[in-house]
């Protein structure tokens, strides 16, 4: 199961609370104070981890704790630091304060480590408050409370391309042309509920060079509003640095207009907003092997009007697919077909 947002619980430990002893050795009835100092309370630190791909392993343990600091003892001994808690989260997870909505952090890159919230420190003993005008001293202090937070974990998917279009736009097959993932295809709409990724080489050895495809589920009018769970999606392709936007030009899909396509789903990117229509755009049309000809010809010269690079595709004969390739890494790469 794909989750990308979770709700979770964190509490650093609390420090052990400052002991009030004195001193009892023979020949020594009224000897100082000696309560030592609890110990501080375990930290509660995040990690971003290449282990995981998904928020899962939070849907059911939303609750995390760290170790409260041991209380101090007599004879001047410090109570032991309670243990902190690590947790664990996919690279591209961003932390957002719940109740405030702040981001806290962004772990972008692997192994990043952040103390999401910091134990408590201990209290002091009775030792420390003794003064020359007053060297039995009773006071000791409690150990502070850790920090605790309420946060809201959301993943955004890291990928150098994102695949975007009407459902059953060819998507899922192409990824699976092209990489080994292997997607559910089927011949309906919204057949894809998760996203899916995708690695694709290109070139030989010793110049073999590879990317990353992020293929989400198909977008409707009104995706940017939540409609068809589309703002669930379109997050996960804020990241890319390239879209490969798939228009259907056969007459499979019951719509009529594949220009009109592309422009309600450009739409749904401006409305969305982050910079989602401001990426670099290759368009792709479809189904070519049973496309439609008036569409064909309408949406590629809708493309050349924009300025954007055409490509004719079918994912089920191969045909285009090794061009369409090569030219996803030359928007990348600026990598040269060889």
């Amino acid at each position: 199961m794909f989750i990308d947002q979770v709700k979770i619980h964190v509490k650093a430990g609390d420090g052990g609370n400052g002991c009030m002893a004195f001193r009892r050795e023979k020949f020594v009835p009224k000897g100082g104070p000696s309560g030592g100092d609890g110990g501080h309370g375990g930290d509660v630190i995040m990690e971003s981890s290449q282990r995981h791909n998904t928020l899962i392993h939070f849907r059911y343990n939303p609750e995390h704790k760290g170790q409260r600091g041991e209380h101090g003892l007599g004879s001047n001994c410090t109570g032991q630091d309670g243990d902190s808690v690590v947790l664990q989260v996919p690279v591209g997870t961003s932390v957002y304060n719940f109740e405030t909505g702040e981001l806290i952090h962004d772990f972008e890159k692997p192994d990043e480590r952040l103390v999401i919230a910091k134990g408590g420190r201990g209290g002091r003993g009775n030792q420390h408050f003794a003064t020359p005008t007053h060297q039995a001293p009773r006071e000791h202090e409690l150990g502070r409370p850790g920090e605790e937070f309420f946060l809201r974990l959301e993943l955004k998917l890291l990928a150098d391309i994102g695949l975007v279009g009407y459902p059953n736009a060819g998507k899922s097959t192409l990824i699976s042309r092209i990489s080994a993932a292997k997607p559910k295809i089927a011949d309906y709409p919204f057949t894809t509920l998760e996203p899916n990724l995708g690695v694709v080489s290109v070139g030989e050895e010793p110049d073999l060079q590879s990317f990353v495809v992020a293929d989400v589920p198909g977008l409707i009018e009104g995706a940017h509003q939540g409609q068809g769970l589309g703002t669930q999606f379109l997050r996960h392709i804020e990241r890319t640095r390239v879209l490969l936007h798939l228009v259907d030009v056969s007459d499979a899909s019951g719509r009529t207009d594949a220009v009109e396509d592309f422009k309600v789903i450009n739409g749904e990117l401006a409305n969305f907003g982050n910079g989602l229509d401001k990426k670099p755009m290759i368009v792709a049309a479809t189904k070519i092997d049973s496309a439609n000809p008036d569409k064909l010809k309408k949406l590629r010269a809708h493309a050349k009007r924009r300025k954007l690079e055409f490509h004719e595709i079918s994912a089920v004969t191969g045909q285009g697919i090794d061009e369409l390739k090569w030219a996803l890494a030359r928007q990348l790469f600026g990598k040269k077909e060889e």
